[in-house]
């Protein structure tokens, strides 16, 4: 052991073990609301005068402001609006009726009509309230005076129309308009500091909306009226047209207009002279044709047959009554020739009246002949000029036919106009007939009575208002302070703040004697430091780390004692330890353990000395120490060698464990050396003071230089102080299996 430092070989260094084994993860990326019970708990308790100064403000802003506000009443009428009138006349209403499935629509309508603007003109028309001081007192609102004017109201009523349009927005302001499900009574409130304002206001509201509902349902009918005589005077116009255009056209086509008889008595027809002549002439014409046939016929069959054998001739009562004559002569004509002898003169007497009456009968039998014939001529010069007509009359038939298309036309729109015109005139009589049987749908059930307590405010809701607003913002003002609060009181807070896994829990101690409390095995440190280095033992692979290095974020968190604490828990174990003060600056091992201020770890790594004489003994069994003395000059430099690592190389073949208590990171350089000359670096953090950034800026920086950080040991630990799930480890968890007091 007394070779030079010089002559030891290159030191090898473990290779570093992840900094995050078994942590929770980057609390970054924790929940923002991560509701913890327990912590809520601890978070009221610890801000508990917070919480209470926070309700208080609140409850006495709320006592003031209640006791500042102006009292307001509130009055209430309802009316009753059913979605159709009772109708006096049927069909009598000018619009339709709502259909049912409508209703909800048109309720909201109705509300929306007590709400609107116009409504709160009539309203304060009707009671000139922009002339009275006291409304605009009781509504809340400054009546306006000249100085109020601006250039929208001009001329000498400008003030005045300023002062309506402003109680007018009042009125509004201040009603309220309900209507509650499954019911047609619309409640109407209006509030103001003074009751009889306000009674009489909603009673107003009430009065108006029933009166302009009976007003525009008469406005609507009388408007209904008015336009259906514009149009009755417009329809009547283009009947008397059409009708005229008629009349002229069927005179100028030569048609006859007649009135229809019987059913058809209300309808009009036309007479034409053409057709009727038509008609008439071509029967003549077709009997004419006829009667030719037949006397054809006639003629055609006594053309060549003996006068004597003609049928007419026979029949002719003429020549019957010669025959008989001549029969008559032509027997006395045979009874003289049977008496007397040819040439006889009563016999040739005889025979001449014989030969005269057959010579008439030959006259008369050839006229009726020749009748037959001229019969026939007769009927076919007649049915030749019936034919002439009937051609003559078929064109000019066909001529007004034409005109007629022309003249259906016309007829047509004089019937449209007509029918539309008395329509017009049956609904025009209709709505003058029921114009005075105006029904209304709407009706005031409770009118407005004058309030006797008022509305608001109201001191228990305003101080249970504050109380809530409150609890509300001490809510908020403790998850703000809890939120951004990055101090480590408890075991949870170093996993899920920090990252690094928890490896020891050392209490909070009264005593000022730690070596004494120490010694005693049951004591509540010695448990800790005891389940501290079983814990290393298992924080890797290879067990208990071979060189530990021991830092903290910032001085008296506790490292020294820690550091002290491990050698002789170690060395009571068996273990051969080798204690290292490496806090160059402020050296602290020498005093703690009651050690000679002799040359140490400043003086071997300045080569003044070999490690065989910086080697001191302890009174524990197997725990060796080196001090940090004498104190350099630059102590960063001389913990930034390549001595250091062939002094941690040679000790790693010498000791079975070398703890070294490094001194803290602060924005030095020395901790971090001795952590990657290490083979592991416990992190010490003091739970009473402990705060987040700077212990995150201590792990970035061994983090950076890949320095094997292998967990975090928290040090005076208070569980009164931490809350949450550290209540857990309990007052007395240290003191299990210890013996009760006497006095127990």
């Amino acid at each position: 052991m007394t070779a030079r430092l010089d002559s030891l070989p290159t030191p090898h260094v473990a290779p570093a073990r992840p900094a995050s084994a078994g942590a929770q993860g980057d609390p970054a990326e924790a929940p923002l609301f991560d509701l913890d019970l327990s912590r809520i708990i601890f978070a009221i308790r610890r801000n508990i005068w917070w919480i209470g100064a926070i309700i208080a403000c609140a409850l006495a802003l709320g006592l003031v402001a209640t006791l500042l506000m102006q009292p307001r009443y509130i009055a209430t009428s309802r009316v009753l609006i059913e979605q159709q009138a009772d109708q006096i006349i049927e069909n009598n209403d000018v619009t339709p009726a709502v259909a049912y499935q409508d209703a909800d629509r048109f309720l909201q309508t109705q509300v929306d009509v007590i709400r609107s603007r116009a409504l709160a003109a009539k309203v304060v028309d009707d009671g000139k309230f922009w002339t009275e001081p006291a409304f605009f007192d009781a509504v809340g609102t400054p009546m306006p005076t000249e100085a109020d004017l601006d250039y929208r109201y001009q001329g000498k009523d400008a003030l005045q129309r300023l002062r309506r349009d402003t109680a007018i927005d009042a009125v509004a302001r201040n009603l309220s308009v309900s209507l509650p499900d499954a019911s047609r009574l619309v409640a109407i409130s209006f509030s103001g500091s003074d009751p009889n304002y306000a009674a009489k206001l909603a009673n107003l509201f009430a009065e108006s909306y029933v009166s302009a509902n009976l007003a525009r349902k008469f406005d609507s009918s009388s408007y209904a009226r008015e336009y259906l005589a514009q149009q009755l005077d417009q329809a009547r116009i283009r009947l008397e047209t059409s009708e005229r255009d008629l009349n002229q056209y069927s005179r100028a086509a030569g048609l006859v207009r007649v009135q229809g008889q019987g059913q058809n008595a209300d309808k009009e027809a036309t007479l034409s002279v053409t057709n009727d002549t038509l008609v008439q002439v071509n029967g003549a014409a077709s009997q004419a044709t006829a009667e030719r046939i037949a006397a054809e016929d006639r003629w055609n069959s006594v053309r060549n047959s003996p006068v004597m054998t003609v049928p007419q001739v026979l029949e002719n009562p003429a020549i019957q009554a010669l025959i008989r004559q001549r029969s008559e002569v032509e027997s006395q004509l045979a009874q003289e020739s049977s008496r007397h002898l040819a040439g006889h003169p009563t016999a040739a007497a005889l025979q001449a009246q014989v030969d005269r009456l057959s010579a008439q009968i030959m006259a008369v039998g050839n006229a009726i002949k020749s009748s037959v014939h001229i019969e026939f001529q007769a009927a076919q010069a007649k049915e030749a000029t019936l034919q002439r007509q009937v051609v003559d009359l078929r064109t000019l038939a066909l001529g007004e036919q034409d005109r007629g298309v022309q003249y259906n036309i016309l007829k047509r729109v004089a019937e449209t106009n007509r029918s539309l015109y008395d329509t017009l005139l049956a609904r025009y009589n209709e709505l003058n007939a029921t114009a005075g049987a105006t029904s209304n749908n709407v009706s005031l059930v409770d009118r407005a009575e004058t309030p006797r307590f008022p509305a608001s405010p109201k001191l228990v809701l305003n101080l249970g208002l504050a109380l809530l607003a409150g609890i509300l913002c001490a809510g908020i003002f403790v998850f703000v302070r809890e939120h951004f609060d990055d101090a480590i009181r408890a075991p949870d807070d170093v996993e899920h703040k920090l990252g690094v896994p928890l490896l020891g829990l050392v209490p909070q101690e009264a005593s000022d004697d730690i070596r004494l409390e120490m010694r005693d095995p049951k004591s509540a440190l010695s448990e800790a430091y005891n389940s501290l280095i079983a814990n290393l033992r298992y924080a890797g692979a290879d067990g208990f780390p071979k060189i530990l290095t021991i830092t903290s974020s910032r001085a008296e968190e506790g490292k020294s004692t820690t550091s002290v604490a491990i050698a002789e828990q170690l060395a009571k174990l068996g273990r051969k330890t080798l204690l290292i003060d490496g806090d160059l600056r402020r050296p602290t091992v020498h005093k703690i353990l009651d050690l000679p201020s002799a040359h140490g770890l400043t003086a071997l790594l300045t080569g003044e000395i070999g490690l065989d004489r910086a080697i001191l003994g302890t009174d524990v069994p197997n725990l060796h120490a080196i001090t940090a003395l004498p104190t350099p000059v630059n102590p960063s430099l001389l913990l930034g060698s390549t001595r250091l690592e062939a002094l941690m190389q040679h000790c790693r073949g010498q000791f079975d464990h070398v703890i070294i208590d490094s001194p803290p990171m602060l924005g030095l350089s020395d901790a971090t050396s001795l952590s990657v000359a290490s083979d592991a670096t416990l992190l010490v953090i003091d739970a009473s003071k402990g705060h987040r950034g700077t212990i995150k800026s201590t792990l970035r920086r061994l983090t950076l230089v890949h320095a094997p950080v292998v967990g975090a040991l928290l040090t005076k630990f208070d569980p009164r102080r931490a809350g949450g799930n550290a209540a857990y480890y309990g007052y007395d968890y240290y003191e299990y299996g210890r013996p009760a007091d006497s006095g127990a």
